[in-house]
């Protein structure tokens, strides 16, 4: 059964969309305005490409361009067909040089896209609904299919259920298969279904690290005929860190799953012409600092400096000092700092990487051909870019780091974490003694700021492997000292890929590993992405009665409130060998520069400088124990799977049968009503606002990705329809059913809405009435009187992962406008791609300076008229009486986005483009 409620018009442009089939973009017809294509030779196989050497002959020199800005000029010239890419769009990636900046608009043609399951799952669902309409109207059902590659890595749903055992995987491995047997059936149907897309089954690794050690190539390739074409593989993914590729020179940034399956379909990214901040890196790192440390610092100063919306680029003498995992931990956190990428230029350092990775020898040879050719070849005596803005750091002068206690870009020096945790412990928690609390069952009490939770976690670190190495080391030294694990910490060991485990086994580091309780958990995303399991029942138990501030230390990306762990509020990152220390000291509240971890096997004291292995010691390590053959042994038939993969049921048909009783894949109301035509805009009048969010709200809180209990709106629809809460599983594994998501929108435990003050989580005030409710609750009962609704939001609106969920609950819950001082790039775009119009206050204007409490009503004038990066009018009714109008501006930013907005969503806009 489904859901559709087309109307004659929506048959049209369907039959339209059958006829015509997805506008690709077709490289024979290219105009080629500035005669630069060519063909090149590489081991005797000839290649068509674009020439940026040959295209500056009439495009005037763009020798300092900077690299990045190379592959998008690349990607103008070969998508040229005189509609979306222009000639007059070309030429303006060169006269950015001018200004180091750009005003124009221009479009954006990925080579493939790359998906992780949590996202993947409703893009698929969309996709499907696509299906269904067709066969509806009698047609054919596969026209629906992506028109550029798409690779979807299941890595999200494993959770750590068990931990510290040998058998800890196969476990976790075994409930994964039972709680997501609906879902892994929908995604194996869609690898049969669809053409262009597949899936690599559970159990592989971080879809990041697989798109770095195999699925992507630096320069792509695609046949037409008796031509066939190389080009710069540049990639966009429903994960924010699909950033991490720009390590590998790899043009690719996060984007939300309603823009990726608009990009599937064969649509372009429209953007403006980025700045580019370069970054420029000098010195080495010095003796025990990891690159851990060295990301950490740079969020920081990106942060600091302001980098949304802007490209950033690497470069200067330091980066022949980085290899090229540094480099990927380092463009890993883009999001982190803000960025839209964090690029690093091919060199000597990329081919090796795809040597050593295991591509093939014509791959490599073809990289450097072609990167030579197109002056995106980094080589000594090579003018430095130009760019928009410098930032500079010397890397000897990074030291030990932390980030917390809910932020990426809150960096603690090591030797400064003991101080810094008491004053968080002071100034946010207002606890001025350390309390603590007995266990039940133990011999042993927990205090405020012990640590409840050391993972070694999430693709940041686990692609590297020096830090894995590291962590192995010190470890080995640890057991050889005696060193036990503090009993009240869960660890883990959740590897980014099956070579890790391998050369930790060569190593001979997995045992003393294990014997500190970090047994592989799971080859997936955990307690990054907030699939950290349970706390055991005494603990929590615990934490809960002494109301106790306990913490969590892992080598992830991310620690914004309420995402690691329901029991945990303070959450603190670092690299993988602090990771282990602090499992081994069991609190933050120590000082690992001077005081004990533990004691040995005679009584004596033991210091972190006694266990840290040197840099030679790990280099050596390294060498010895990771090999090319491990990287072709275990990628030779990555997307075969076990026998648990090959076991899962798929079903057949071009179309997906959908179940009524699924709690997990339902057909969505996206397109009820659709028309071939749009609707004139209207006005949004005397709206009542469903939340007000003060500053550096994430997408966590507004869709959170983790645990949710019984008694929660989403909680109590899976209890009525028989599912045990044990079965809940997560919000992120439920994606595919847009009920349980909707009544999770805004429900994260550490939101706070200042309209209902004293509650934490998703709660407001109803009005008139002034009943505090779920705002999932008021939300139903508002768009039952036809009341419009917006939401009001500090800085940083949106900041995090790039999920699609938290616009499209945004858009089910009738929100109409959201109004903030600032907001994160994408989710900016996914609220426009949702439907929902983004505005922002003016400098001097926000809740605070407009003394808003939430039982004003709102009134936007203007929309009807609405032009990009124009005004609206906004008139604030308080419940005074009293008026006051002002201005807000319009974030559609770009032509498209208007249009997207006209449309009432990108979905929307891609099938009424295409039947046109």
């Amino acid at each position: 059964m489904n859901s559709f409620h087309y109307n004659d018009e929506a048959f049209i442009y369907l039959k339209f969309y059958i006829v015509e089939g997805a506008l690709v973009s077709n490289l024979s017809k290219n105009p080629d305005s500035f005669n630069c294509k060519k063909t090149i030779t590489v081991d005797g196989k000839k290649y068509s490409i674009f020439s940026l050497k040959e295209a500056s002959k009439s495009l005037g020199n763009i020798d300092r361009l900077p690299y990045s800005l190379k592959v998008l000029l690349e990607n103008l010239l070969r998508n040229e067909n005189g509609n979306s890419v222009t000639k007059k769009d070309i030429e303006s990636i060169v006269g950015w040089q001018k200004n180091q900046k750009s005003d124009e608009e221009i479009a954006y043609h990925p080579a493939r896209v790359v998906m992780q399951d949590f996202t993947g799952v409703p893009a698929v669902v969309d996709l499907a609904v696509m299906r269904d309409a067709v066969k509806n109207l009698g047609g054919s059902a596969d026209k629906i299919n992506p028109q550029v590659p798409v690779d979807l890595v299941i890595d999200h749903s494993v959770q750590v259920e068990n931990f510290g055992t040998d058998d800890a995987f196969e476990k976790n491995v075994e409930i994964e298969y039972q709680r997501n047997k609906e879902r892994y059936e929908f995604l194996k149907w869609g690898a049969s279904a669809f053409e262009n897309f597949r899936v690599v089954p559970p159990g592989t690794g971080i879809i990041h690290q697989v798109n770095l050690e195999y699925l992507a190539d630096v320069v792509w390739t695609k046949t037409e005929g008796s031509e066939t074409y190389a080009y710069c593989d540049t990639c966009v993914g429903t994960d924010s860190h699909t950033t991490m590729i720009n390590g590998l020179s790899v043009l690719g940034w996060g984007v939300g799953g309603i823009e990726a399956e608009a990009a599937m379909l064969g649509q372009p990214v429209t953007m403006m012409i980025p700045e580019v901040i370069g970054f420029k890196l000098t010195g080495n790192l010095g003796e025990g600092v990891t690159a851990t440390d060295l990301v950490l610092q740079i969020v920081q100063m990106l942060r600091e400096k302001g980098v949304v919306g802007k490209f950033v680029e690497f470069f200067g003498p330091g980066l022949k000092n980085l290899s090229l995992a540094d480099r990927a931990t380092i463009a890993n956190m883009a999001p982190e700092y803000g960025a839209t990428c964090g690029f690093f230029p091919i060199d000597a350092e990329t081919i090796n990487y795809l040597r050593f990775t295991g591509r093939d020898e014509n791959t490599i040879s073809l990289v450097e051909a072609y990167a030579k050719e197109n002056g995106m070849y980094l080589h000594d005596g090579v003018e430095d870019p130009m760019f928009t803005d410098i930032l500079e750091l010397d890397m000897s002068s990074v030291v030990t780091n932390l980030a917390g206690h809910k932020r990426p870009q809150d960096r603690i020096t090591l030797d400064n974490s003991k101080q810094k945790f008491n004053e968080i412990l002071n100034e946010v928690f207002e606890i001025n003694e350390i309390r603590k609390q007995d266990v039940d069952g133990a011999n042993y009490d927990i205090q405020d700021g012990d640590v409840t939770i050391a993972a070694i976690t999430s693709c940041t670190n686990t692609s590297n492997p020096s830090v894995l190495i590291a962590a192995g080391l010190l470890a080995k030294k640890a057991v050889d000292f005696g060193l036990e694990t503090k009993p009240w910490v869960k660890t883990s060991l959740a590897p980014g890929s099956q070579v890790v485990t391998e050369y930790l086994k060569e190593a001979q580091l997995m045992k003393p590993l294990e014997g500190l309780g970090f047994h592989n958990v799971g080859y997936g995303c955990t307690t990054c992405i907030g699939n950290s399991g349970p706390l055991p029942a005494p603990i929590s138990a615990a934490i809960h009665k002494g109301n106790l501030i306990a913490t969590s230390v892992l080598s992830g990306n991310r620690n914004f409130e309420g995402r690691i762990s329901p029991d945990i509020k303070a959450n603190f990152l670092a690299s993988p060998p602090l990771v282990v220390a602090y499992a081994l000291a069991g609190t933050m509240n120590i000082d690992l520069r001077s005081e004990p971890l533990g004691k040995d096997r005679n009584g004596d004291d033991v210091y972190l400088k006694d266990i840290w292995p040197s840099n030679r010691e790990v280099n050596e390590t390294l060498e010895s124990c990771l090999t090319p053959q491990m990287f072709k042994e275990r990628y030779a038939d990555v997307f075969h799977g076990g026998e648990k993969w090959q076991a899962v049921q798929s079903g057949e048909g071009q179309t997906y049968s959908w179940d009524d009783k699924s709690t997990y894949v339902q057909c969505p109301p996206y397109f009820d009503g659709m028309t071939l035509d749009t609707a004139p805009l209207k006005d949004i009048i005397n709206a009542r606002p469903l939340a007000l969010l003060g500053d550096s709200v994430t997408t966590d809180h507004i869709s959170p990705a983790g645990s949710f209990k019984p008694d929660t709106p989403a909680g109590k629809y899976l209890t009525d329809r028989g599912v045990k809460p044990y079965d809940f599983n997560s919000y992120g594994s439920r994606r595919g059913n847009h009920e349980v998501m909707m009544r999770g929108t805004f429900a994260n435990i550490r939101l706070k809405n200042l309209m209902a003050p004293g509650t934490e989580g998703g709660f407001t005030i109803k009005y008139p009435e002034g009943k505090e409710t779920t705002i999932f609750d008021a939300s139903m009962d508002y768009q039952k009187e036809g009341t419009p609704l917006v939401v009001i939001a500090g800085t940083e609106y949106g900041t995090g992962s790039s999920r699609d969920w938290a616009a499209k609950g945004t858009n089910l819950l009738g929100v109409k406008a959201v109004v903030a001082a600032s907001f994160e790039r994408i989710h900016r775009s996914n609220l426009i791609g949702m439907g929902v119009l983004p505005l922002q206050f003016k400098k001097g204007f926000d809740k605070s300076s407009l003394n808003l409490t939430g039982k004003e009503t709102f009134s936007l004038t203007g929309v009807t008229n609405l032009v990009p990066r124009g005004e609206v009018d906004l008139e604030i009714t308080y419940e005074s009486g009293e008026k006051k109008n002002l201005k807000v501006d319009c974030r559609l930013d770009t032509a498209v986005e208007f249009d997207y907005y006209k449309n009432g969503g990108i979905l929307h806009y891609v099938l009424r483009d295409l039947a046109k």
